[in-house]
């Protein structure tokens, strides 16, 4: 039987990493930019931590988690999101203490079992970014410009493919009327709900405002949105935060029926979706989540964030190509060696460890195969500059340089090899 990945779970070749890891680059530039420090966090969690931060009735902790007994009869989660993770280490760690407000990032796994499908893996990457502290609309704007820019970061004068939507869920005071009455609503209409939506009825029904399927979608349009239940003072907040967006010229639609799959958001809420990702188009998604330090046994500290799929931002940004032309190179190597004969071996392993140890990206090919066989291998690998180290260059202490554009060769002596290498690559840098 022909062993394969599970299904849900990618492998990354090299030519998707290079794409990832070029994404990641530009979101961690960014970050720090903003003053964002980098934590890494467990992989497993305590399932007890999903349960009591994202909610017992929620879709992802009732059907889409991984939860295991191990062999100490505790229970644990492959994390399904970043939040209530971090959430955990600033409580046990005591980071709260530290001077606010606290801004916190992290880049990795998480883990859902959903049906796979184009943009949506079992086993996911996302970066994600949270902000604690005395939150203002200020912070929340910062916060939502800063995600775009970092969307944004690889276009280099591509169509913008980004829409922001942005939403309140209300605070403690006034989301309790609105849920009475949207399970009121719901319920007069349960008969015509999809099968998923209708058990959402008695457990999240909140849930059902963001069902795909178009008999649902139907009956949500006919309600009545949250905004008219809003409170004065959450009124007032997310008057202040159209001001702003408007003030800083981001562009942004107002969706009245946007909700998130986790019972800790309050007040905004928001994603960005992009162009061409059919269904499951949301590429970065966030909100505030104000008491759920305290939920967990911390403080009470305001908070919000976002995180990026990163699978999904490199389609919105790619598409279906394996690698951008752009990127190609990255897989390349710089310089090609070819010794010839075992003393060249012997001596090439030390020229190209010094190469190495200067920066240069350095590929070495010490087989028993022709000269013109391993000068088509360098031009198959993308090589720029090819090494060739033969008895009579030992000899006289010279090597071949060989740029592989101009199809030129040079003798030039080992001694002053690393400074014609700067020289020539550094031309061929300017020349592209």
């Amino acid at each position: 039987m022909k062993l394969q990945a599970v299904r849900g779970f990618k492998d990354w070749l090299p030519e998707d990493f290079v794409k990832y890891h070029y994404l990641i680059e530009l979101a961690r530039e960014w970050l720090c930019r903003a003053n964002f420090k980098e934590i890494k966090l467990p992989i497993l969690e305590k399932t007890e931590l999903f349960v009591r931060s994202i909610g017992e009735v929620t879709d992802i902790v009732q059907k889409e988690t991984y939860t295991f007994q191990d062999r100490n009869k505790e229970f644990l989660t492959l994390r399904p999101e970043a939040t209530a993770g971090i959430c955990r280490m600033v409580i046990e760690q005591g980071l709260y203490m530290r001077p606010k407000p606290l801004k916190l990032f992290t880049i990795g796994p998480m883990f859902r079992h959903e049906r796979p499908q184009k943009g949506r893996l079992r086993e996911f990457y996302q970066i994600d970014v949270e902000f604690m502290g005395n939150l203002t609309p200020f912070y929340e704007v910062e916060l939502l410009e800063l995600a775009l820019t970092i969307l944004k970061a690889p276009l280099q004068g591509q169509e913008d493919p980004f829409t922001l939507e942005i939403n309140s869920l209300g605070c403690p005071e006034c989301r309790p009327a609105f849920r009475e009455y949207l399970s009121k609503a719901l319920s007069e209409q349960e008969k015509a709900l999809c099968e998923t939506c209708q058990e959402r009825l008695y457990r999240n029904p909140l849930r059902i405002l963001d069902c795909k399927k178009e008999p649902c979608q139907a009956i949500v349009r006919s309600l009545r949105p949250i905004s008219e239940f809003w409170c004065k003072a959450c009124k007032e907040h997310f008057q202040g935060i159209e001001e702003l967006l408007h003030y800083r010229g981001i562009s942004f639609v107002r969706n009245p029926y946007l909700v998130r799959g986790l019972d800790y958001y309050v007040r905004t809420i928001f994603e960005i979706k992009g162009k061409g990702l059919g269904a499951q188009d949301t590429v970065c998604a966030g909100g505030r989540y104000d008491y759920l330090l305290k939920e967990l046994g911390g403080p009470e500290l305001p908070a919000t964030g976002f995180a990026i799929g990163l699978e999904r931002w490199g389609l919105s940004v790619f598409g279906e190509e394996k690698i951008p032309l752009e990127l190609e190179e990255r897989l390349n190597p710089e310089i090609f060696f070819i010794p010839l004969g075992e003393e060249a071996k012997r001596e090439g392993l030390k020229v190209v460890q010094g190469l190495r140890e200067r920066g240069f990206k350095v590929e070495a090919l010490y087989e028993d195969r022709s000269l013109k066989a391993m000068l088509r291998e360098a031009d198959k690998r993308g090589a720029k500059l090819v090494l060739i180290l033969g008895e009579k260059e030992l000899e006289e202490g010279r090597i071949i340089l060989k740029d592989m554009e101009r199809g030129e060769q040079e003798s030039v002596p080992l001694d002053g090899l690393l400074s014609k290498v700067n020289e020539e690559l550094r031309r061929a840098s300017l020349s592209q």
